[in-house]
């Protein structure tokens, strides 16, 4: 296996990167955020009076300061970057206080007296939903934020052909991010009139399009460059720039550099969640184990403001029955409104919630139809051709399912210790469980949103060579990855290539880093790319010595017949004497999909990757409390492009995957998330986990240029499921709200 890759890894073990915080400029001013003290009210007046009084204090900046629109969004502008008359959540902000330092600027924010006039809050999206509920938003018209539905076959049909039907209600919490580098961005307005501007997110170009909105500039005007980012997992999108935004007003307004650095509080406070859901289902089985049809409401709470709420909820719906043929399907996905924190992006985007329930469900199934939950799943589950619950054909690439469930059952011997399983024997001290879940993902954006990606290929005269790609490294080794596939396309070595960390004002647009696309997308834009520029090169090979360019193998070129034509070095030399630039743009457009919105219907990805997991545990049933004994995963990647750093994410997914199952959730008191540091937030550390193995399986994908696919979500998406079933297994008890508390034995 070929060892691990990282072109950024000396900087950031050695301390060197440096993070947004790290950066200082001559003259640069800070500010601070003012949060709103109420989930729902309207603002009646803000006094900056004492507070402009106090040390350093140069300007406190209002909503009525902004020269731009006050409010955006990814979807629905509906997010004001800062609140002029309502106040909708505890994480609006209400003020920015300018000062000479950060610790004036802070020091002034107790001094702003704010008056309000409290109005009631909903924070039960069911309650949100009624037709009497006040507006959150109301230029909105409703409370429901987003409506999607899948109609397949027929519910009638499917409910007469059932044998049995049972229901069964499943609810999810709201999870925090949990990033190390909270939010931080400093911006300037330099000489030329641009708005420049660095800041740990992880979407140059949304955050530039926020930047742009509140300043009321053209987009031309502002360039968002990208510097080392301190983790993100989704949660670094919305939140991350309107922090930008603020930065950049600010600088707008005072004519210097400031920069904004948040508080751990202040970051937990504000920034989006994981959506929780509720989901009741309905599902009907035959004797034979087919399932005949299912019925899903799901409600996800979307918080005060949209976010990517359509988004999250959408991929729910095309996934509302995990990875099974179900014939009839009558599902109904609400995104809602509540005075809650909002919630948006992250890891997993909407399949988490579903897995959750749907892998239990399987299970509690097979057992009331007393069949080994095995062999249902092998009954129920997509194949090669298989039609999907939105009528996609599963015909354009490896349907690989049983495969990787295959391989967990067999690393972790699964059916010889499913035997073992305590079901809460009152004579044993501790209780043994083993449990699994499979999955199925579509990959990439899919129907939410036109799907592509560009990469720059320039080589120097020396023969040396900069990439560039429109995604944004999170920290994941996106970058590593675009070097590594141009060094097998280009036969060159690692260290003749260098990744140029991108701006906004000198590479298109290729979308988010998200959705497990930027191996998929920004690798095939590469891919493409260096196709291109051998394809250059070769043309200049054939003036010269007649012979096309077959090969690129070890900084040589070769013909057809395997004969050397020349050196890379030579063939560069070649290019610039005959004034022609190796030099490519390469673009991916990933294949077109289909949605139709009225039905649930359409070829909803170009591709799709297929997980399994499996977990043993240890329950205390004194304590209740949960011991993770081993971690299994296997994963379809298409092709590991860099397979140490590919098991790098099976191991932070399965982590966090735990952490969701067990340990995770923010509540809320009056709006307030409870948790505003991670002292009372837990997460799994090193030293709660077990040994863990990460089994790569590889089906190139043919719509693939670099025949990758990708990994970043699909390993927190089953090991929640898989711990909740092997729980069952230990205790004899099923627990359908997540995090699973278990209830202690009775002494």
């Amino acid at each position: 296996m070929r060892p691990a890759f990282r072109n950024d890894a000396y900087a950031k073990v050695s301390g060197k990167a440096k993070y947004t915080d790290d950066y200082s400029m001559p003259q640069m001013l800070h500010a601070a955020p003012l949060h709103a003290e109420m989930a729902s009210a309207r603002i009646l007046d803000i006094d900056c009076t004492e507070a402009l009084k106090l040390e350093g204090v140069k300007r406190i900046i209002t909503a009525r300061d902004i020269p731009g629109a006050i409010k955006f969004g990814q979807i629905i502008r509906d997010y004001p970057t800062l609140a002029l008359d309502r106040i909708c959540s505890t994480g609006d902000v209400l003020a920015l206080v300018v000062a000479d330092t950060r610790e004036h600027a802070l020091a002034a924010l107790p001094r702003i007296q704010v008056k309000l006039e409290e109005s009631p809050a909903l924070y039960d999206p069911e309650i949100a939903m009624q037709p009497d509920a006040p507006l959150i938003n109301p230029e909105h018209g409703t409370n429901i934020c987003n409506y999607h539905c899948v109609r397949t076959g027929n519910l009638e049909s499917g409910e007469q052909e059932a044998d049995l039907v049972i229901e069964q209600s499943f609810s999810t919490s709201r999870v925090e991010h949990a990033y190390l580098e909270p939010e931080c961005s400093l911006a300037h307005l330099r000489a030329d009139g641009v708005m420049e501007v660095i800041g740990s997110m992880q979407h140059p170009f949304s955050t530039r399009r926020f930047v742009a909105s509140t300043l009321g500039l053209q987009l031309k005007d502002v360039e968002v460059k990208t510097v080392p980012m301190g983790g993100g997992f989704g949660g670094k999108d919305d939140t991350a720039a309107l922090v930008c935004a603020r930065a950049a007003l600010c600088a707008y307004l005072m004519k210097c550099p400031v920069k904004l650095t948040y508080s751990r509080e202040m970051s937990m406070r504000e920034s989006y969640k994981r959506h929780p859901y509720t989901m009741q289902y309905r599902m009907g089985l035959k004797k034979t184990g087919k399932i005949s049809f299912v019925k899903v409401r799901m409600v996800a709470d979307s918080g005060a403001y949209c976010s990517v709420t359509p988004w999250v909820t959408w991929r729910s719906t095309v996934q509302c029955c995990g990875c099974y043929e179900v014939p009839n399907v009558h599902c109904d996905v609400y995104g809602v409104y509540t005075n809650n924190v909002f919630t948006g992006a992250f890891r997993g985007f909407g399949s988490p919630q579903v897995n959750w329930a749907i892998e239990q469900l399987v299970e509690i199934a097979a057992e009331k139809l007393g069949m080994d939950e095995l062999e249902f799943r092998r009954l129920n589950m997509v194949k090669q051709g298989s039609t999907t619950v939105t009528n996609q054909v599963l015909d354009t690439h490896i349907v690989s399912l049983k495969e990787v469930m295959d391989k967990v059952l067999q690393e972790i011997d699964y059916e010889t210790k499913r035997s073992k399983c305590s079901f809460g024997d009152p004579n044993q001290d501790k209780w043994y469980g083993i449990g699994l879940a499979i999955s199925y993902r579509g990959m990439s954006l899919g129907a939410e949103g036109t799907d592509f990606n560009s990469a720059i290929i320039n080589v120097q005269p020396d023969g040396s060579v900069l990439i560039e790609t429109g995604v944004h490294e999170n920290g994941q080794g996106s970058e590593s990855a675009m070097i590594l596939i141009a060094a097998e396309e280009l036969g060159l070595p690692l260290d003749r290539i260098r990744y140029r960390q991108p701006s906004t004002s000198n590479i298109p647009d290729g979308g988010t880093t998200v959705a497990s696309r930027g191996t998929l997308l920004g690798g095939g834009a590469t891919t493409n790319a260096c196709k291109k520029l051998r394809g250059i090169i070769s043309e200049v090979l054939m003036h010269v010595y007649g012979k096309a360019a077959e090969r690129f193998i070890d900084a040589k070129i070769l013909d057809a017949s395997g004969e050397l034509i020349c050196s890379w070095e030579e063939a560069i030399r070649l290019c610039y004497n005959r004034q022609v630039y190796p030099y490519a743009f390469g673009v991916f457009q990933a294949p077109r999909v289909s949605w139709d919105e009225e039905t649930g219907h359409g070829d909803a990805y170009f591709t799709w990757v297929y997980a399994a997991q499996a977990v043993e545990l240890e329950v205390n049933p004194k304590t209740g409390t949960v011991k993770l004994l081993n971690l299994v995963a296997a994963h379809d990647v298409g092709k590991a492009i860099n397979p140490q750093m590919v098991k790098g994410q099976f191991y932070g997914g399965m982590t966090m995957g735990a952490g969701y199952g067990l340990l995770e959730e923010v509540p809320l008191i009056d709006g307030n998330p409870i948790p505003t540091n991670y002292h009372q937030y837990r997460v799994y550390r090193a030293t709660d986990l077990p040994e863990m193995t990460a089994i790569i399986v590889e089906n190139p994908d043919p719509t693939s240029p670099s025949k990758a696919k990708g990994i970043g979500e699909p390993t927190l998406e089953i090991t929640a499921p898989a711990i909740a079933n092997a729980i069952y297994r230990a205790t004899g008890q099923r627990y359908n709200h997540q995090p699973i508390k278990i209830r202690r034995a009775q002494q």
